[in-house]
């Protein structure tokens, strides 16, 4: 098991983070964890607590941006990151469905339901 990111509150105002992940020995890891968390995000790994985490998620890139030395420059990379990765996953989940897959996916909040087909 690999920490991707572990976020931990001491007190009021100790955050401190930590990872098992070293980008740095290796880029390749960063577009792979992408894919990997967008994965999970989109099935049934995703966990029942998705509003929370989507939450804290959410939180933690608005803190990294309004730090960020060129914001505007920041979004816009994650607006083309994001539009690729979206676009990837959507490739990935047309071929699944050609070779006969049924791909279902689910947005944060939707359970799958438990009926089975």
């Amino acid at each position: 098991m690999k920490k991707i990111l572990e976020v931990l509150q001491y007190g009021e105002t100790d955050i401190r983070f930590n990872t098992d992940i070293d980008p740095t020995k290796n880029m390749d890891i960063i577009p792979d964890v992408i894919a990997r968390v967008a994965f999970a995000m989109t099935t049934r790994l995703w966990g029942g607590n998705e509003q929370a985490v989507l939450a804290m998620i959410r939180a933690l890139s608005i803190a990294d941006l309004s730090v960020s030395v060129n914001r505007k420059e920041m979004i816009q990379y994650l607006d083309r990151a994001s539009k690729m990765m979206a676009k990837t996953l959507e490739e990935a989940k047309r071929e699944l469905e050609k070779r006969g897959t049924k791909v279902m996916t689910f947005g944060p909040g939707v359970m799958p339901g438990s009926t089975k087909s």
